[in-house]
């Protein structure tokens, strides 16, 4: 099963200031639950003169308690509780023509719900009279807009590795059991139409809840982006930065997260 989401909004400012608040957009006061974020890898190719970055975040996270009332008692074990997730972004930016495309994705829970998000970040392509031009300068943040275009991706194969194991069994058969296998090709098979029925219900029903949640997740990502470009705007990156520095020390104290957590023994609930 497959299920998509697609949505499309402004930012109220050009698209140097929005390109460098994706990058910047953790913490804020949006994210309590975004716990670090790392560069894994970041070059520039002069020849397409386009800038590629892949980050990992890490992320407190847990399944919706709702879909975890479908899973099957100690499908996940310890796991169903409150724990970390990590997150894969790439991004590609092309600061002269104004435009940056991004691409995220899930790396745990994969076998539940994989969720890729793609959005799509560019100046308008017609600049208005007042002077509409994205491609000023950083701190030019009371002029231009920014077109974003996200598409988001639902798959759920939650019991789909059962009929895999299942197919896989059948198409390997011992000699001595040749027989009995050419026996059982005339036996109704064991899943009926309900079973099947069952598991593709089961994984509409999780991609389902996964699009609600994500419906969330861009407001609350919006509202963040807007919050960094607020400063942005009054202070430039000095304010950006002593805002992040504020955002993380309310989320976690002046120890900061990691520090805090290695003295309750556990990461704390998420707000959200």
């Amino acid at each position: 099963m497959v299920k998509f989401y697609e949505s499309s909004f402004n930012y109220e400012y050009p698209f140097p200031a929005v390109s460098l608040a994706y990058f910047l957009r953790y913490p804020n006061p949006y994210a309590k639950h975004v716990l670090s974020t790392d560069v894994i890898d970041r070059h520039f190719e002069p020849d397409s003169q386009r800038l590629y970055t892949t980050r990992l975040h890490l992320k407190r996270s847990k399944l919706p308690p709702a879909v975890l009332k479908l899973m099957p008692k100690g499908f996940l074990g310890s796991r169903n509780d409150t724990g970390q997730s990590y997150i894969l972004e790439k991004s590609i930016v092309h600061a002269r023509e104004g435009w940056m495309t991004t691409e995220t994705k899930n790396l745990e829970w994969t076998g539940i719900l994989s969720v890729i998000e793609k959005q799509c970040y560019k100046r308008p392509s017609i600049a208005s009279a007042e002077g509409d031009r994205s491609g000023g300068h950083i701190n030019d943040t009371k002029l231009g807009t920014t077109e974003v275009t996200t598409s988001t991706t639902f798959v759920s194969r939650f019991g789909q590795g059962g009929l895999r194991a299942g197919k896989r069994k059948a198409a390997v058969v011992p000699p001595e059991n040749e027989a009995t296998a050419d026996t059982a090709e005339d036996d109704p098979p064991k899943k009926g139409f309900l079973s099947s029925w069952s598991t593709s219900s089961l994984q509409r029903t999780i991609e389902i809840m996964g699009m609600r949640r994500t419906r969330e997740a861009l407001l609350k990502s919006k509202d963040g982006m807007n919050v960094v470009l607020g400063r942005l705007r009054s202070g430039g990156l000095v304010e950006v930065l002593e805002g992040m520095r504020r955002d993380r020390e309310a989320m976690y104290g002046p120890d900061g997260p990691w520090k805090r957590v290695w003295k309750h023994g556990n990461i704390i609930e998420d707000d959200e």
